[in-house]
């Protein structure tokens, strides 16, 4: 629809489409969606992603990206949005990414000694991008081969008096339970 460099060479059966609307007394309004493959061997938990022109900037994009990771949690598997990301993409992920780390990190102290693991666990982010973003943030070092994070407090404490909002799935209100294979009645 708006996506000039998205092509379909694919059939649409090997994917998951998730809808969002918002819902006011005129009644359901769709603002966009997210697709996802069924079976992903990269652990992609977001193939496509569109929020409908009159609803950008409103904070649905993160919602949506939110909801992925939401998912990606509720199945205990972390994920990431298929690669390449488009320039847009980039942004907005970093974005999302930064939000989520150093939201959390500001409610771990030094002795909780949170690895890397631990924290692709709580988010369902995937290790890799939680390293490139916390890379990017100066926040991480390389000690003896491993990747370690170096918390700087400072960056924690200047992104939060931005106190940026950010509309996000709220994981209580999720009601979700997961892809049924229609074969054989049960969960994929």
């Amino acid at each position: 629809l708006f996506l000039d460099h998205k092509t379909l060479y694919y059939d649409v059966d090997p994917f998951y489409f998730y809808v969002v609307a918002e819902v006011d007394e005129e009644g359901a309004h769709i603002v966009g969606y997210f697709s996802k493959e069924k079976v992903s061997a990269e652990e992609y938990n977001l193939a496509c992603i569109l929020t409908f022109p009159q609803y950008q900037k409103s904070g649905y994009g993160k919602f949506i990206i939110s909801l992925s990771y939401e998912l990606s949690k509720r199945e205990g598997k972390p994920g990431s949005p298929e690669k390449p990301l488009s320039d847009l993409g980039k942004i907005s992920y970093r974005s999302y990414w930064t939000h989520i780390l150093l939201t959390l990190l500001s409610k771990h102290t030094e002795k909780d000694n949170l690895q890397i693991r631990d924290i692709s666990e709580m988010t369902g982010i995937k290790t890799e991008d939680i390293i490139s973003t916390l890379q990017s943030l100066g926040m991480i070092k390389v000690y003896k081969g491993q990747h370690a994070v170096f918390v700087k407090q400072d960056i924690i404490k200047k992104y939060l008096e931005l106190k940026k909002e950010m509309r996000l799935c709220n994981s209580d209100c999720l009601v979700w339970t997961g892809p049924i294979n229609s074969d054989s009645g049960r969960k994929d």
